[in-house]
């Protein structure tokens, strides 16, 4: 179970086939966050980043949940090495979990199961149902086109300045897991 007073952080990564130097920060991100003593809440897979990610975190000491819906087990390979495997019956069901379980939301590059995960717990801040902190790991630039049509919307009004301020970049490891340790959950993007 949990150590008490354990940060946990919500990681929304790949898990479909990617570059290696993806999996490598992935797995780099794992060990750091079991290095920091802290646990990692994942989408409950074991192929790609996602396993990556859990896999690194455990050998590394970390609390390890993983929250995957029944239709993904056999797609994304359920982690069965988990502490904790959670198997819902639906993907809003997985959400749910995972945001119930962070302390904090880490998103690395992936597709768009990552930037729907990734804006929903966004959203979610922004109007008010949690204040944790919203972090992206882009050392490669993955989100750099999405991140310019977002800040394109805010002279329209689409997207407010205060909205797009709760998003935290950083393109170090170490960066982003100090940005994941935040109180406030507001920074500048």
């Amino acid at each position: 179970m949990k150590r008490r007073g354990q940060l946990m952080v919500a990681v929304y990564c790949a898990s479909g086939p990617v570059p290696a130097e993806y999996l490598e920060l992935a797995a780099e991100v794992g060990e750091a966050i079991g290095d920091r003593g802290w646990g990692l809440v994942s989408g409950g897979g074991n192929i790609s980043m996602m396993g990556a990610v859990a896999t690194a975190a455990r050998s590394a000491g970390a609390w390890t949940v993983g929250v995957i819906p029944k239709a993904l087990v056999h797609r994304e390979v359920a982690d069965t090495d988990s502490d904790e495997l959670i198997v819902t019956d639906t993907m809003r069901q997985r959400k749910k979990h995972m945001e119930e379980r962070a302390d904090a939301f880490l998103t690395l590059p992936g597709g768009i199961g990552t930037l729907e995960e990734f804006t929903e717990a966004w959203t979610a801040g922004y109007i008010g149902m949690h204040r944790k902190p919203l972090v992206v790991l882009d050392p490669m630039d993955h989100f750099a086109g999405f991140f310019d049509w977002i800040k394109s919307l805010v002279p329209s009004g689409f997207v407010s300045q205060h909205s797009l301020d709760r998003i935290q970049i950083a393109t170090s490891v170490g960066a982003a897991l100090d940005l994941c340790a935040t109180d406030s959950g507001a920074g500048a993007a």
